[in-house]
Formats: C-alpha cells, sequence, structure tokens
C-alpha cells in the first residue's frame, strides 16, 4: 500500500484527500493542519475518522480542498478520510458509518429564482 485517495464533498466545498503510512502528520494545501483549521472544533472533525477507527497517528494525510467556508471544507476532509480509511480496509466500514462519517450531506443553496429577490422570499405585494 503505498497511497490511498478519496474525494470528499460538502455543499461547494471539494476535498481529494491522500493517505498514505506515516506519523499522523496532517497537511493540507501544503499547510499544517493546525495553520488550516485555526479552531479545535474544525480539528476534532478532521481527527474524529482516526479515533474511531483507533489509527491516530498512522497516516499521513495531504489534502487539496477548495470551494465552500472553512466548516465545509473541514467535513469535505473529513469525508475523505473516512472514504480513504474505508479503501484501506473494510473493517472500518461499520464503525465508521455509525456515525454518520461515510454518508455525504446532500444539502445545498437553494438557487435564487428570477422575479423575486432571493431563492423563496417574494417582493413586497400591493394589491392597489
Amino acid at each position: 500500500m503505498d497511497i490511498t485517495n478519496a474525494l470528499g464533498r460538502r455543499k461547494t466545498a471539494v476535498a481529494r484527500v491522500y493517505l498514505s503510512k506515516g506519523k499522523g502528520e496532517v497537511t493540507i494545501n501544503n499547510r499544517p493542519v493546525s495553520e488550516f483549521f485555526p479552531t479545535n472544533l474544525l480539528l476534532t472533525k478532521i481527527n474524529q475518522p482516526f479515533e474511531l477507527t483507533e489509527t491516530v497517528g498512522q497516516y499521513n494525510v495531504k489534502a487539496t480542498v477548495n470551494g465552500g467556508g472553512i466548516n465545509g471544507q473541514a467535513e469535505a476532509v473529513r469525508l475523505g478520510i473516512s472514504r480513504a480509511l474505508v479503501e484501506i480496509s473494510e473493517d472500518f466500514k461499520p464503525a465508521l458509518r455509525a456515525e454518520g462519517l461515510m454518508t455525504r450531506d446532500p444539502r445545498m443553496v437553494e438557487r435564487k429564482k428570477p422575479g423575486q429577490p432571493k431563492a423563496r422570499k417574494k417582493f413586497q405585494f400591493s394589491k392597489r
């Protein structure tokens, strides 16, 4: 096993994740993960698949992310890591699925319609 790659998406964020055997170093867009995702909540989201499968510090992660906001990007990376771990070993799938990490979140922003200011909002109606 050399390098396993997987794709993770969330809203408009897309993450390409490359997993390889190593000491647990995580780099995102050629920057350390603590620099790219400054808050602890986002860091725990990224480490969640490793904690559930008890593989903390066994794999190096190199990811490229674009689109979306920081929360969507973190969840896209999390999905990519989960998919890559399942590609390495099918035994991880039940634990990851139980926590909902194998499911892509399909919620997207609804498009704006013509003749309206936003997706659902309408212009003020005047009877006379």
